[in-house]
């Protein structure tokens, strides 16, 4: 399953009328919309991107949108196989346990897993 949000941007005397549209619609879930900035916040779901791509294809289709962009993207799949690479290994990078290393000695640059003291 794919969860991806989706901001619509369009005129601030169409966010009423679209805010309904989308709340009634059975192709996306609506959030929350600023109307001054004429933005609506939706989601889509769907089994792949593609059936995702089909919605938001919809979305920008409905009068008065002016666009419809994707800002996040979710995917159980992704998810799933990221997970997997870390079963069976050790959380914590060997330099931690190493206790030859003194701590003030580690330099962390964003990534401890691959630091070599």
């Amino acid at each position: 399953m794919n969860v991806s949000s989706i901001v619509v941007q369009a005129r601030a005397e169409h966010i009423e009328a679209l805010v309904k549209t989308f709340t009634e619609c059975d192709y996306c879930d609506y959030h929350f919309h600023d109307e001054a900035l004429g933005k609506i916040v939706l989601t889509v779901e769907g089994e792949g991107i593609a059936e995702e791509i089909e919605k938001v294809k919809r979305i920008k289709n409905v009068p008065h949108v002016v666009s419809a962009d994707m800002m996040m993207a979710y995917s159980e799949d992704e998810l799933d196989r990221e997970r997997e690479k870390f079963v069976g290994k050790d959380a914590v990078p060997f330099v931690l346990n190493d206790l030859s290393v003194r701590a003030e000695d580690i330099v962390y640059r964003g990534d401890l897993k691959k630091k070599e003291v």
